[in-house]
């Protein structure tokens, strides 16, 4: 039923550094101290690198921007945790048939439109009809998806879920945003998209729309205010104000002008610029992508490639680490599997392939790859020499990468010609046709917390699915389908962890590493806390602890941990 997209990255998300911030412990005093207590008050500005197109949570898949914005103005059913824990938002409480097939939903009480008026299930009904629509602005599986799935409002405080089969990832596509029922109803998509609500909004969020800042006849900018009956806790902040810029060069240059306080998203170009601002706190957080080496295990010219031992001795022979320190600048987290670390289905168990060249040309000579009398740069059995094509995505990053993988292969005695593709070329011809021996290639998996690898290593999909390197081991097939169709949390956990294990010792494919985005904030803003993102505009899931102004009223101890 889920079917996730890949995306091959032809630039790489801006502002990207290694790890989480380090936290400084100070020294601890013995005499009391007064703690700041947040109060409400001031205003906040940010950089949002891009441009507004429409505030409008089910039009907005395709501009990262404008679901910023849309993060704040608008409530979901539940959000997700740093681990991918669902975590209730409109949502009061839920519950799951013995077969996994009903999901019973209770809204919280008194919940209000910014206009006044109550949110009911109803509009939850009516933003889930819009998702089914036939159009291309939602992506074509989750208008399949949703076609797939009974919604009913039992009444204005109760909706059912009536899935077709068991799907435990199902509270993955609960995290929409929900549209006012009683301000669009009887407007069709087509005329939705144009409407005069997408810039001038009305949602149920901690924040509400102000206004809209237009220079030259352009929109500039967008204000939002505190939403005063919020049913979460309150903001601190009173206004928000987001500022468009073309690029993260032009919004430093326009937070050292005093026009914002924020940056979205810092490049590895501009990171020094901005690691020396004194008063730029600069946050991390890692993002829903995997960088990997996929193998084609099916490819008949090269019979090698399916052999288990080859590509663990290619993954020992290569230097991950120099890539994301030199071609990355340090903006890249190693990567150990096909599941994100911190994540509640992670196995933290599994032993790390460290780099070792001496290492990875012994584990070939051990498999019977030796050097070839006929060529003694390439190593070679029963006169089948190791040497097959990488394609990769045709951009200066994905290029110096493969080049990087080529030469430290070549040392090995492994020869690699590399092959630049276009995107489109890459993903619908090359990898949906099986026609490939190696790819690099980047999977995006934003906005899908839940970890569920199925689409891409079950041997069902192994033939039109996204199995693209046709791996098929039945073992490993049976934990992730038994992990769909269960709900014991604790359960799930276990056999993802066993596939993990089965993974790690196959390796049909080589993880390289994950992204990391990075958020600049001036250090006047407190209280921001960021984990690892699942959407950039996650950066928000704690924006209502945010705040500016604070009173030393309370006395604590002096010890404090700080940035």
């Amino acid at each position: 039923m889920k079917k996730i997209r890949w995306q091959l990255i032809i630039i790489f998300l801006t502002g990207l550094v290694v790890g989480a911030l380090l936290l400084i412990e100070q020294p601890t005093s013995q005499t009391p101290a007064s703690a700041p207590q947040p109060s409400e008050g001031g205003a906040y500005a940010e950089a949002l690198i891009g441009s507004l197109q429409r505030l409008n949570p089910v039009l907005d898949f395709y501009n990262s921007v404008d679901r910023d914005v849309d993060r704040l103005l608008y409530s979901r059913l539940i959000t997700f945790d740093d681990h991918g824990n669902p975590v209730a938002d409109l949502a009061d409480s839920w519950g799951i048939s013995k077969d996994g097939t009903i999901y019973n939903f209770a809204l919280k009480e008194g919940v209000l439109w910014h206009d006044g008026k109550p949110l009911t299930s109803a509009d939850v009904v009516f933003t889930i009809d819009l998702l089914r629509s036939d159009s291309p602005v939602i992506p074509s599986d989750l208008q399949a998806f949703w076609k797939s799935v009974e919604v009913t409002a039992v009444s204005d405080t109760q909706l059912q879920f009536k899935l077709p089969e068991p799907f435990s990832p199902f509270l993955d596509y609960l995290s929409f945003g929900v549209l006012p029922k009683h301000l669009l109803e009887g407007t069709n998509f087509a005329d939705l998209i144009d409407a005069s609500f997408n810039l001038q909004p009305v949602g149920s969020g901690p924040f509400k729309f102000d206004r809209l800042i237009a220079e030259d006849g352009k929109i500039t900018g967008v204000v939002l205010s505190a939403n005063t009956k919020y049913y979460g806790s309150k903001p601190f902040i009173q206004q928000m104000v987001f500022r468009y810029y073309a690029d993260d060069q032009s919004a430093l240059d326009a937070y050292r002008n005093g026009d914002v306080q924020g940056i979205a998203g810092i490049s590895k170009a501009t990171l020094p610029e901005a690691l020396a601002e004194p008063d730029l706190s600069i946050y991390t957080g890692r993002l829903p992508e995997l960088s990997m080496v996929l193998f084609n295990l099916k490819n008949t010219d090269k019979p090698f490639l399916a052999d288990a031992a080859v590509r663990k001795a290619l993954y020992t022979g290569l230097n991950r680490q120099w890539i994301i320190d030199r071609i990355l600048n340090g903006q890249g987290i190693l990567a150990d599997g096909p599941i994100f670390p911190n994540s509640w289905a992670y196995n933290d168990s599994l032993s790390r392939v460290e780099f070792d060249s001496t290492k990875a040309a012994d584990m070939l000579k051990d498999a019977g790859y030796v050097v070839g009398t006929d060529d003694p740069n390439v190593r070679a059995k029963e006169g089948v020499q190791l040497s097959f094509t990488l394609i990769y995505p045709d951009t200066p990053e994905h290029t110096l990468i493969a080049q990087a993988i080529q030469k430290d292969w070549e040392s090995i005695q492994v020869r690699v010609d590399l092959e630049a593709v276009s995107y489109d070329a890459l993903l619908n011809e090359r990898l949906a046709n099986r026609d490939y021996q190696a790819a690099l290639v980047d999977m995006d998996l934003a906005r899908s917390p839940d970890p569920d690898p199925y689409p891409f290593w079950d041997q069902v999909q192994a033939n039109s699915g996204q199995n693209y390197t046709q791996w098929d081991n039945k073992m490993a097939s049976d934990y992730l389908e038994n992990a769909r169709v269960t709900l014991d949390d604790s359960e799930r956990a276990r056999l993802y962890r066993n596939f993990q294990a089965i993974f790690a010792d196959d390796l049909p494919a080589l993880p390289l590493y994950y992204p990391v985005y990075t958020y600049a904030v001036g250090s006047q803003v407190q209280g921001i806390r960021m984990g690892p993102l699942y959407d950039t505009a996650d950066r928000f899931a704690s924006v209502t602890s945010w705040y500016l102004q604070a009173s030393s009223a309370t006395s604590a101890p002096a010890e404090t941990i700080t940035p």
